[in-house]
């Protein structure tokens, strides 16, 4: 992990860039971290890192991680039943993957 000042960032900013696809760097502003630069390899890692902080995402999750608690959310085995029967019903030919 690389550590930078915001101005030493900014007149820098291209090696910087080069360096965070190796490691993070965290940029400081009066000694105190403020951002981290991440490099990413790919539309679909940038996805989940985008989505790893939406609070957006976050909301959705808590509320039904708190429905869940409550009794109102469904059991494994049932999901995949419901799935399952789903599929035959709409004429599908994928399999649920095994996990063993």
């Amino acid at each position: 992990m690389k550590i930078a000042s915001v101005a030493d960032i900014k007149a820098r900013l291209s090696a910087y860039l080069k360096v965070s696809a190796k490691q993070p760097v965290v940029v400081t502003r009066n000694g105190k971290a403020v951002a981290v630069l991440l490099g990413v390899e790919n539309d679909d890692e940038l996805e989940r890192l985008l989505l790893a902080h939406s609070p957006k995402l976050r909301a959705l999750l808590d509320a039904a991680e708190r429905r869940i608690e409550e009794g109102g959310g469904i059991g494994h085995e049932e999901f995949w039943h419901r799935v399952e029967t789903s599929r035959k019903a709409n004429g599908s030919r994928h399999k649920r993957k095994s996990n063993g």
